[in-house]
């Protein structure tokens, strides 16, 4: 940015300029494909919170509009990055996972390994799944470990999800419609019959391009931690896509973001008196290596108690999270609790007023009230 910047960043200002960049200001998209295309890839290692993570960011959305994308194939779930499931465009996911998948497995060698899980273990289960659900059949996850165990491979403890999902990072199997909350297992062919071919200097240079446009402001490092890429690759593909991409110099680190988020800074970043009630595990606050700037340090072990990887919903005001929440009952019974971090203070009657709108929405959103 130039000496013209009229709006004083701070972290805040950094946390507006993501909710605005991310789509949490409006709702900014007319349909679930729209969104998730958008944000490239969706955390949704838990379905419910995914489904409002969607929801937050599409005009006049429920949990059924979301649900149905996922059965009609517009979005899909699988587990491109970290080893955690996102929400993704279907075109999109075989040139993802062909620059992410092999690093991912060799991660996760060790684990294979005391799993003992091998080269050919994968060959059998591979083959077996195939002719399982081959020719527009579907199985349960169930159905499919049933399949497994008869073809002589154990799925005790974890050997039977980390199969699958090596089946899925291949691209041999895709998760497919709802049934309930489970998925059906599909062909990945068959479910996904077009995908976009990128190779990998074009591919990790767009996939950067996508994550600084729908999530910036970021960093290299935000960047090299989401899609588990090396810091030099990353910064080879950001000398191909910087020319499209605005820098701000915030703390001695630089942030890379949207043109159109960048003007934000001239013309006003909106949100300051916004107040979000968010899932647990969305991209605002999961999609970033360093969550200081929107997460105060102090208050980060609130947000995931022991440190488990489980990540409770949180309370976001005016760009940085405040608190947590929590629902309690079901039905027309449920109840939705704030859970501020300043307990003795509590929610201004502002922010209390905006709370209660933000969680009725969330209750009829999924279809509660």
């Amino acid at each position: 940015m130039g000496p013209e910047t009229r709006t004083r960043v701070t972290r805040n200002v950094i946390g507006r300029l993501r909710l605005a960049a991310q789509g949490l200001l409006g709702p900014a998209f007319e349909s679930p494909p729209e969104a998730v295309r958008w944000m490239t890839a969706m955390q949704a290692q838990d379905l419910k919170a995914a489904l409002w993570a969607v929801g937050l960011r599409v005009r006049g959305a429920n949990a059924d509009t979301v649900r149905a994308a996922l059965d009609d194939g517009s979005i899909v779930r699988s587990w491109p990055m970290r080893g955690t499931l996102h929400l993704l465009a279907p075109e999109d996911l075989r040139w993802i996972l062909d620059i992410t998948a092999a690093r991912l497995l060799r991660g996760m060698g060790s684990r294979h390994r005391e799993l003992q899980i091998e080269a050919r273990d994968v060959d059998i289960v591979r083959d077996t799944a195939l002719e399982l659900v081959s020719g527009g059949g579907a199985a349960t996850r169930q159905e499919l470990f049933e399949a497994f165990e008869r073809a002589g491979q154990s799925t005790a403890g974890q050997r039977g999800i980390h199969l699958l999902g090596i089946l899925c990072q291949r691209a041999w199997l895709v998760q497919g419609p709802l049934v309930g909350n489970q998925q059906l297992i599909k062909a990945f062919d068959e479910w996904i019959p077009k995908s976009r071919e990128l190779d990998r200097a074009e591919g990790v240079a767009e996939l950067l391009l996508r994550y600084m446009l729908s999530h910036g402001p970021a960093t290299e490092r935000d960047f090299a931690w989401w899609s588990n890429t090396p810091v030099t690759e990353v910064r080879s593909a950001l000398a191909l896509v910087k020319d499209q991409l605005a820098a701000l110099e915030f703390e001695g680190t630089s942030y890379w973001m949207s043109p159109a988020t960048a003007a934000l800074l001239d013309d006003g970043v909106p949100g300051q008196r916004s107040l979000l009630a968010l899932p647990g595990f969305d991209e605002f606050l999961l999609g970033y290596t360093d969550r200081s700037l929107v997460l105060p340090t102090e208050h980060a072990r609130k947000v995931v108690p022991g440190g488990n990887g489980m990540f409770k919903k949180t309370i976001v005001s005016g760009g940085e999270v405040i608190g947590t929440w929590a629902t309690k009952g079901n039905g027309r019974t449920a109840a939705v609790v704030p859970e501020p971090f300043d307990a003795v203070n509590g929610l201004r009657p502002a922010a209390q007023k905006s709370f209660e709108l933000q969680t009725a929405r969330y209750l009829t959103f999924l279809g509660s009230s």
